[in-house]
């Protein structure tokens, strides 16, 4: 009688290869995650110090509104109906300048809104309505 045993044990020895798998694939997706990727610098200039620099300053021409109303233009005091004809005289003196207007905290916002239309009017769209400190 032959055994059959020995051949039956031979057959059923089979290597699973799933687990395998799977934790390579972990382990790839876990090193893409967490690999730092190099951020490539481009080509450095260097400058020399005695280049021209053609540079134009900003002016800005500044508008104060007091405590009391009283609107402050070029450290002279104006009527609301002048600050049009004023910003638009101190913008044709400037190139590129912006407006600043600055408002007591006790100003009324009547004589602020009053102001800013005139600004407005004056053909002027670069303008901010800053607060003062107290």
């Amino acid at each position: 009688m032959r055994d059959y045993s020995y051949r039956h044990k031979e057959d059923d020895v089979k290597i699973d290869m799933t687990p395998m798998l799977d934790i390579v694939f972990i382990m790839l997706i876990f090193f893409i995650v967490t690999a730092s990727f190099l951020k490539e610098s481009g080509i450095h200039i260097s400058v020399p110090e005695n280049a021209t620099k053609v540079t134009t300053e900003k002016v800005s021409i500044v508008i104060e509104i007091s405590d009391n109303d009283d609107i402050w233009f070029a450290k002279r005091r104006i009527d609301v109906r002048a600050v049009g004809p004023n910003l638009k005289r101190r913008m044709s003196q400037l190139e590129d300048s912006s407006v600043v207007i600055r408002t007591h905290p006790n100003a009324s916002t009547g004589i602020m809104m009053q102001v800013v239309d005139n600004v407005r009017q004056a053909d002027v769209l670069n303008f901010v309505v800053i607060p003062m400190k107290e």
